[in-house]
C-alpha cells in the first residue's frame, strides 16, 4: 500500500508514519459509521414494509398514513 499524500500548506507530500496510521484509523472509523447507518436504514425500512404487510395497506394508503 501506498503512503497517503496531504497538503501541508500548499506543499504535497507523503504521510509520515504517524499520519498515515491516524489516517487509516480514522479510514476504518469512517467506514464502519457509514455500514451502520447503512444497516440501520435497511433496518427502519424493512419494519416499515412489515407493519404495512401486517396491516394490508397498498401502497398509496401507506403513503397517505406515514407520509
Amino acid at each position: 500500500m501506498s503512503t497517503p499524500i496531504v497538503n501541508d500548506n500548499g506543499v504535497n507530500r507523503e504521510m509520515t508514519a504517524d499520519e498515515a496510521a491516524a489516517y487509516h484509523a480514522w479510514a476504518a472509523k469512517q467506514a464502519a459509521l457509514i455500514e451502520q447507518a447503512q444497516q440501520a436504514a435497511a433496518d427502519k425500512a424493512a419494519a416499515r414494509a412489515a407493519v404495512i404487510a401486517k396491516l394490508s395497506l397498498t401502497a398509496d394508503e401507506a403513503a397517505a398514513l406515514l407520509g
